[in-house]
């Protein structure tokens, strides 16, 4: 097929083109959200291609895909032909409720539009209203070559710009757990909390792969592709019992998740102290990793999802 889609979240669109579609970008100049085009470190496919923003509507389409509530309430009205905009639709909801965790409607209220979350947790907290939905897990890539290590006596975070985004992904967590675990922060504005900086995507697998455990501080947001990523190299992994991860990490089997921080604490101090129980966790968390988050079901069940769109709209979508 021939889809249309934004630049949202570069490491999700990387595997989701991993796909037989083709997949165009519009790009335009400024720092328009959305508009960026093939950029990042990742070896994008040749089925990714690039369209000015401008040239859109004169492209031959069967599917638009939504990734964020601006592509859906300005975007499409800016750049696509009123024709595209009757064509089948996907809206792709990344993340939890923000306004109220329980009581928000979504920005799609349309049965003719599919929307597709990413983790069940995410399904449960929308008010999705009238729009036929359906969830779509992660799917992550493994890593070739790349095994888990954990010579390092440290815990490594991976979040991106921690210091800004606050109480909601964990920066307190953070703070406070580092008072008694060696950790180390690694993402985009790191540097500024003391962290390694920013990592190249292909790279980073063999640098987290070197550490004895990966630990999530995050309170409240969608399950993150880095825990999905850490899982598939064999890192143990430590969290908050918030959101998708509960439901993710089996305690004792693939890591552990608390929401008692304390006891957070004490199990990465025994991991850091016991490196046989990390590898057996590590044992569980690959294990895991490939049957829930595999490459090849991830983009089974979108080439379903947009199957039913182009095929079945739009009584039978509204039944389906």
């Amino acid at each position: 097929m021939r889809i249309l889609t934004w630049h949202i979240h570069g490491s999700y669109l990387y595997y989701l083109v991993q796909g037989r579609h083709t997949y165009y970008l519009p790009v335009r100049e400024g720092a328009r959200h959305g508009y960026s085009g093939r950029a990042g470190a990742f070896p994008w496919p040749g089925n990714v291609v690039e369209v000015p923003a401008a040239d859109v509507r004169d492209l031959d389409l069967d599917c638009v895909l939504f990734q964020h509530r601006d592509n859906w309430l300005y975007d499409q009205h800016e750049i696509l032909s009123p024709a595209q905009r009757g064509l089948p639709r996907v809206y792709l909801e990344h993340d939890p409720p923000r306004e109220s965790p329980t009581d928000t409607k979504h920005v799609v209220d349309d049965p003719d539009v599919l929307l597709v979350h990413v983790t069940p947790f995410n399904a449960l907290m929308w008010d999705s209203g009238r729009t036929p939905t359906r969830v779509i897990d992660h799917g992550v890539l493994e890593p070739a070559g790349v095994v888990y290590d954990g010579r390092l006596e440290r815990g490594v975070v991976v979040v991106n710009n921690l210091g800004t985004r606050g109480r909601r992904l964990g920066a307190d967590v953070y703070d406070r757990v580092r008072e008694e675990v060696p950790l180390d922060l690694i993402g985009m504005g790191s540097l500024e909390l003391g962290g390694l900086g920013e990592v190249p995507i292909p790279g980073l697998p063999a640098v987290i792969a070197r550490y004895r455990f990966f630990f999530n501080p995050i309170r409240y947001t969608s399950l993150g592709l880095a825990v999905c990523e850490a899982m598939m190299v064999g890192m143990p992994i430590v969290g908050l019992a918030t959101t998708e991860m509960a439901m993710v990490v089996e305690n004792g089997v693939s890591g552990w998740v608390e929401t008692d921080v304390g006891r957070l604490v004490a199990h990465m101090q025994r991991l850091l102290r016991d490196r046989d129980e990390a590898r057996r966790l590590s044992a569980g968390a690959r294990r895991r990793a490939r049957e829930r988050f595999g490459i090849e079901r991830f983009l089974a069940d979108w080439d379903e999802a947009f199957a039913l769109v182009t095929e079945a709209r739009p009584a039978r979508l509204r039944a389906a």
